[in-house]
């Protein structure tokens, strides 16, 4: 059986060679005669793999002993109240940078626990650009400011690193991160769902400054609670102990294909490739502004909406899956992580252009 493309954009494509590992090791890894799934996380055999895991993040993502590394569950979504429960204190309010569908439910959430300061949107213009931050009404005294490095439904993406002015900096890297370098040191606090660049849904990995830790408001879950989490390695009950497995197989898979610069090099050549085939082609279009186009999710629409259907039928049949575009802004997209191989963006760019002579 061949594999398809598979362009989701969570659950996402996974690398084969991770896969054909966790299936050679279901039944029994590494002679424990047990499979990962079976194991105790209080066992020698999964410390060994969660503390291995836990190493290679730092390793790749350059994670000094300055911060924490959890592996949390719920997902991302789930960090959208623990972040204020967790980081809010004393403070009145925190600051949000509104850049589409991902931003507004945390900033609707995060109103839940306190307020709120808007600095910037872009939704009157569709989320099509990043505001520029010297316009932005950042707060001397907020908690922290929070923003999404890349919307993964409107395919918009930060070039730049905000200037936080001091606060605490905080990003939903769910889309991007291990997908290029980053310089961790700017950030207080990152989190990113696993189901796109780390490995299956249900995981969330939060990377925070130690001394962001131990703020959390009285009234916070201890489930919720980011030092409860560090002071029990992520284990204070039993974690998603296959999820955190096949995380640790990726790390693996990506440090063999030569760390984050690497794959940084490898999704700029993919982003471009197919960026540049939409911008030459009048039957296809994107509107977000070039500045910032996502290198990870890539939308485009096409010139009559009624082919949709027609397209992605003959998409599917050619074993390029899921390339429907959210139904909160239609046409499709492409979302090309770090697991989707160049060769499969090549192919959808041969389809596109046979495509386009099929209709005439």
């Amino acid at each position: 059986m061949s594999r398809a493309f598979n362009f989701c954009a969570g659950p996402a494509t996974l690398p084969e060679s991770v896969l054909k590992q966790a299936r050679d090791e279901m039944l029994d890894w590494r002679g424990t005669g047990m499979s990962v799934m079976e194991m105790s996380h209080r066992g020698d055999a999964f410390v060994e793999i969660a503390e291995t895991a836990e190493q290679d993040l730092r390793d790749l993502a350059g994670v000094s002993d300055d911060y924490a590394v959890l592996f949390m569950q719920g997902g991302a979504s789930s960090q959208f109240a623990t972040i204020p429960l967790n980081l809010l204190g004393d403070k009145a309010s925190a600051d949000y940078v509104n850049t589409g569908i991902w931003s507004k439910k945390a900033i609707a959430e995060a109103r839940r626990y306190g307020g709120v300061n808007v600095v910037a949107s872009s939704e009157d213009n569709g989320f099509t650009t990043i505001p520029d931050q010297s316009a932005w009404s950042t707060s001397a005294d907020a908690a922290y400011l929070h923003y999404t490095p890349n919307e993964t439904i409107g395919g918009l993406e930060y070039d730049f690193v905000p200037d936080s002015g001091g606060v605490p900096l905080v990003a939903d890297m769910s889309s991007t991160m291990l997908s290029r370098p980053v310089d961790v040191s700017k950030f207080g606090l990152i989190y990113a769902g696993a189901q796109k660049n780390i490995g299956p849904s249900g995981l969330v990995v939060v990377i925070i400054r130690k001394d962001l830790l131990g703020k959390a408001r009285k009234e916070t879950p201890t489930m919720m609670n980011y030092q409860v989490m560090a002071e029990n390695g992520s284990m204070y009950n039993t974690p998603s102990t296959y999820s955190w497995y096949l995380a640790g197989l990726v790390f693996k898979w990506l440090k063999e294909q030569g760390g984050v610069t690497a794959m940084g090099e490898i999704n700029a050549r993919k982003a471009s490739k197919l960026y540049d085939f939409i911008d030459t082609n009048e039957f296809y279009a994107n509107p977000i502004n070039p500045r910032f186009r996502s290198w990870m999710n890539v939308p485009f629409t096409l010139a009559d909406d009624a082919l949709n259907g027609a397209f992605l039928k003959g998409a599917d049949a050619r074993g390029l899956l899921n390339l429907q575009g959210h139904r909160s802004v239609g046409g499709m997209r492409a979302s090309i992580y770090n697991a989707m191989p160049e060769a499969g963006v090549d192919a959808l760019i041969q389809y596109m252009t046979e495509f386009v002579k099929e209709q005439g």
